[in-house]
């Protein structure tokens, strides 16, 4: 499953935040430097879907605050539940 979030990094902690538009706003802690708010992303959406890092992946905006994700190995009715469980 694809889906748009909006990073906003160097933020007091990790968190999803909740819907924004049509993305989903996502803060992390770890600065826009070298990837680190890329890789935090990573870890908090795998964290919060209960997959491995390995399956959650930029696609797109590597280097902008709005990002495409592409989470493999779960149907896209879990995805939606744990998200909308976290908000």
């Amino acid at each position: 499953m694809r889906f748009a979030i909006k990073v906003v990094p160097g933020a007091s902690r990790d968190r999803i935040v909740g819907p924004l538009g049509d993305a989903l706003k996502v803060a992390v802690s770890k600065p826009p430097e070298v990837g680190a708010a890329n890789k935090a992303v990573v870890a908090l959406l795998a964290k919060t879907l209960g997959v491995a890092p390995s399956q959650v992946q930029v696609v797109r905006g590597h280097t902008s605050p709005r990002k495409e994700v592409l989470v493999t190995g779960v149907p896209e009715h879990t995805i939606a539940q744990k998200l909308a469980a976290r908000n």
